[in-house]
């Protein structure tokens, strides 16, 4: 199975949907920039403000996360503009509506988001609503449907049954990790940096720490892993 090319025309087209400015790159950032320079189109789609529970300068994480995305060689960032960590508070159907327009304009073949068990409320949210923005219905243009883990979320769940990420697909990332690391120099302009100090899992070092790790794990350089939850070939 590969993400480049999946529905067999081709270079593919690949939608990543988020909670928030960064995930996409925490979370995805080597296997976009690598997916990218291989000729595949790929849009975000970024669902919460990210930061209007903190602080109200939404432009400013706005223009971080075009400048991280335009790194990674994305050709469309969609900011949803939904409310940050309040996404419990509205009816599901509101966080779906957004994801589905963007599987409808982009017609994707394969689509990546978040683990449905981090630690981070909105990154359930977007998982279910993804879930369902992605159903396997005759019309649909979807034949993939990943998860990734997001540094500083996922590995901080409670471990019950069912809530770790198992992963069972790895891209190799050793060509591109050095822009995932770029892309998320630009977030550390943020109105309150996104970039933290080693040991936190958002830092640079840490970063490439999760990437060589993930590699070990799947016999190369560095990697980054998913958990395909449906695929059709």
């Amino acid at each position: 199975m590969t993400l480049v090319g999946a529905n067999g025309h081709g270079p593919g087209r690949t939608l990543v949907v988020v909670a928030h400015p960064d995930d996409e790159t925490l979370g995805a950032g080597g296997t976009i920039a690598r997916l990218t320079a291989e000729g595949s189109e790929v849009w975000v789609c970024i669902v919460c403000d990210g930061v209007t529970a903190r602080h109200s300068e939404t432009s400013r994480q706005r223009e971080c996360a075009e400048r991280a995305c335009e790194v990674l060689g994305v050709s469309e960032v969609v900011f949803c503009d939904l409310p940050d960590q309040r996404l419990d508070s509205l009816d599901l159907i509101d966080v779906i509506s957004p994801i589905e327009r963007c599987v409808r304009d982009l017609r994707p073949d394969t689509v990546l988001t978040q683990f449905k068990e981090d630690v981070n409320q909105d990154h359930r949210a977007v998982f279910a609503a993804t879930m369902v923005a992605t159903r396997p219905s005759p019309s649909t243009p979807v034949r993939s449907v990943l998860c990734f883990e997001t540094a500083s979320s996922t590995e901080w769940a409670a471990p019950f049954p069912g809530a770790v990420f198992a992963p069972n697909l790895f891209v190799d990332i050793s060509a591109t990790l050095d822009r995932k690391i770029e892309a998320m120099t630009m977030y550390a302009d943020t109105f309150m940096s996104e970039v933290q100090p080693y040991p936190h899992p958002r830092s640079y070092k840490a970063i490439e720490v999760y990437a060589r790790r993930q590699g070990v794990v799947a016999g190369m350089d560095a990697a980054e892993p998913f958990m395909l939850l449906r695929g059709v070939v």
